[in-house]
């Protein structure tokens, strides 16, 4: 049996300690991205990692997973595979076994979860439709100048290829290139 750790907060500048804080693991892994979608490197490596017989340690169920479909998805993968998943802040385990008991209280805390991500996307929104008004919020500031996608999409560059090469989202080159027409 051996002991996973899985830790995730938001941003790079966040700071993990006080997750699982005090307790030993013997593997941990930890993701600096945001729990809306699944596509995290290190979430996908710890459930390829899970053997049976292992627990998956995770502080709190908004740290595995920020909507219903997605929580549910990553504990019956972990389930799958005859590894448990804990919850240390709601004194949850989940083991693939679980009493309805044990499933409703995955579908409430899941939900709270999802529901606190929905109104503060909520909040986020409105904040920046008032600062819209105001003046104040101009977007986030381009951290490549159009000039240099055009460049490179001229030197016969697929948006991919530019994109990777800038370390930037294809929409950004797409756009870049139709404001350029």
């Amino acid at each position: 049996m051996t002991n996973i750790a899985y830790i995730r907060v938001s941003t790079i500048d966040q700071n993990t300690d006080r997750q699982l804080d005090g307790m030993t693991f013997d593997k941990t892994f930890t993701d600096k991205l945001s729990g809306a979608t699944t596509d995290r490197p290190q979430l996908l490596a710890m459930i390829d990692w899970a053997r049976a017989g292992d627990v998956v340690h995770v502080h709190s169920i908004d740290r595995l997973a920020r909507s219903m479909s997605d929580l549910l998805k990553i504990v019956a993968d972990i389930n799958a595979k005859g590894a448990h998943v804990k919850f240390h802040k709601e004194s949850l385990t989940f083991t693939g076994d679980d009493s309805p008991m044990q499933k409703l209280m995955l579908n409430m805390m899941g939900s709270f979860a999802q529901f606190e991500r929905e109104v503060m996307k909520e909040r986020q929104r409105e904040g920046i439709a008032k600062a819209k008004q105001k003046g104040v919020y101009k977007g986030r500031v381009k951290s490549v100048d159009d000039a240099a996608i055009l460049a490179l999409l001229a030197s016969g560059k697929s948006v991919r290829a530019v994109a990777a090469e800038l370390d930037i989202n294809p929409s950004t080159v797409q756009r870049a290139k139709k404001n350029a027409a």
